[in-house]
């Protein structure tokens, strides 16, 4: 069973200790991940299984699936939970179609997705909104004032249809600026970063992961199993996909985020672990992300109830420091995704 945890100390909200990730979750063959997308039945049997181990904590965004996970995962929530019993978290700012004010951060856009993004989840109010990206990181929108987007998401809070905002993959100086200014105005500031981090990819270590912990700011990693390099799923290289997920137009996203010389390797000493442990190699990379302090709540996608049972026991496995040290000694400095385009 899944604890309770603090959302970081800027709040006083509670969330489970893992949050479930929601990309995969509406129509099948609709959206970038339509290959592997799970329609509400089989959604739905896999938030039951959260329910029951007390996960309470759902990530979304207004892109999956075009607008089809929020509406599957609304759907879902409303039969299965009563308001008050869950949190849920979504995020916009990519573009939704070609229309030019479609994506990115501007007010229009914000106040619009926002809207949308309700209407889609048949909810009064989003208790967690993220922004995608930085305003000036997201992709055909060359980006706007700061200011502009901080007021339009504070207006969102005082509005009442958002409760809390979260940031997602950017610089630390980006994160930095957007925090100082909100507040020299007087704006909501963010209580979360929902951030690229696993131990294949562990750039953030330098100086998002050390300032969100300063400031009390809630760490949410996306991808911690790597997509699936960390448990196995790729075998020895992006060549040997065993999984639905990683035969098919995900293998190319894959490619795009690890480029690491030793991340199979890393995986393979996640594997000896495990054996020693007597536990899956998913179990042990989320446990080595669970045991860090820093972490709040790591955002795990799964395609069946059987995968989110085992990862459910991840956050109790405690790691000794050799063990630790055995994961992370042979990660070796990455150019930051960012660098180089979108983490």
């Amino acid at each position: 069973m899944l604890r309770a945890v603090q959302f970081g100390f800027q709040t006083g909200l509670r969330v489970s200790e893992l949050c479930l990730g929601t990309m995969n979750f509406g129509i099948p063959g609709q959206g970038h991940q339509g290959d592997w997308t799970l329609d509400y039945k089989e959604s739905k049997k896999i938030f039951e299984v959260a329910i029951e181990n007390g996960l309470f904590y759902f990530d979304c965004a207004d892109i999956y699936g075009s607008g089809a996970s929020e509406e599957v995962v609304g759907k879902i929530l409303r039969d299965l939970l009563p308001r008050e019993d869950y949190v849920l978290a979504t995020k916009v700012a990519m573009p939704m179609s070609r229309s030019p004010n479609s994506g990115g951060l501007s007010r229009k856009h914000i106040k619009e997705s926002v809207d949308a993004c309700l209407k889609r989840l048949g909810l009064d109010y989003i208790d967690h909104l993220v922004i995608h990206r930085h305003p000036h990181g997201i992709p055909f929108h060359g980006g706007g004032p700061i200011e502009e987007t901080l007021e339009a998401l504070h207006d969102t809070v005082k509005s009442g249809k958002v409760l809390y905002l979260g940031a997602s993959s950017m610089f630390a100086w980006q994160f930095a600026e957007l925090q100082m200014t909100a507040r020299a105005a007087g704006w909501t500031e963010f209580v979360s970063m929902q951030n690229h981090y696993n131990l294949v990819y562990r750039e953030e270590e330098r100086e998002m992961i050390p300032y969100c912990w300063e400031n009390g700011i809630a760490l949410t990693p996306w991808s911690p199993l790597a997509r699936g390099i960390l448990t196995g799923s790729y075998g020895g290289s992006l060549e040997a996909g065993k999984t639905k997920r990683s035969q098919g137009k995900d293998k190319t996203r894959t490619e795009s985020l690890y480029k690491g010389e030793n991340d199979f390797k890393i995986a393979e000493r996640v594997g000896e672990l495990a054996n020693r442990y007597q536990k899956t190699s998913a179990q042990i990379a989320l446990a080595w992300l669970c045991n860090k302090q820093e972490v709040t709540s790591p955002i795990v996608g799964v395609s069946s109830s059987t995968q989110l049972l085992d990862l459910i026991s991840a956050p109790s496995i405690e790691l000794d420091d050799e063990d630790n040290q055995y994961l992370e000694e042979l990660y070796k400095p990455l150019e930051n995704l960012l660098c180089i385009g979108m983490s």
